[in-house]
């Protein structure tokens, strides 16, 4: 089946105080490269979503051979990104959408979630202690109403008009991002 990926990596980064997609994690490798290189072991197709300005991302990312997509609208929010990861990706049998400040999330999770893709369940998402986390799974039948998101809730209409599978596992990286330098230690 043809489960994508789909990073979403076009924030502006306001809190860490910009450029954070970029900036190393301890290892030294970049955050948002980071969280590609997670998705791009599991999935045969993955498309980042990011700024057009955004060069340097760009270019590290198709150095990964990740299909880059890139937004032009500055003001744009997260549903907007990611009706242009789908728009790219309209014949997929469903879609996997990551966050790309998100590098920790453990391997055996994402095999999980595409699994339950392919297996046909709706809408699936990790939980970790009891808190759904990312990244989040969707049936094609999703696909109109992906490409319909706009402004900054991402698919939050959708997620809360419909039955989410959880999908319990012991991987605290799906609860943990980078809003600020603190995150990193």
């Amino acid at each position: 089946m043809n489960i994508v990926a789909i990073l979403l990596a076009a924030g502006h980064g306001t809190r860490f105080g910009g450029d954070k997609l970029l900036h190393p994690l301890p290892s030294g490798e970049p955050i948002g490269i980071a969280s590609a290189r997670k998705l791009i072991t599991v999935f045969e197709h993955c498309i980042v979503v990011v700024r057009e300005t955004d060069q340097a991302l760009q270019q590290a990312l198709r150095s990964l051979n990740c299909q880059v997509v890139t937004q032009s609208n500055p003001d744009a929010g997260m549903g907007d990104n990611l009706a242009l990861g789908v728009a790219a990706s309209q014949n997929a049998d469903g879609w996997v959408v990551a966050l790309g400040d998100m590098p920790w999330i453990q391997n055996d999770t994402l095999k999980q979630i595409r699994q339950n893709v392919e297996n046909g369940v709706l809408i699936t998402a990790p939980t970790f202690n009891n808190q759904r986390g990312h990244p989040v799974g969707f049936n094609q039948c999703f696909g109109q109403q992906l490409l319909a998101l706009q402004g900054d809730s991402g698919a939050k209409s959708i997620l809360k008009n419909h039955d989410i599978q959880l999908l319990p596992v012991d991987d605290a990286g799906v609860l943990r991002d980078v809003d600020s330098k603190a995150d990193l230690i």
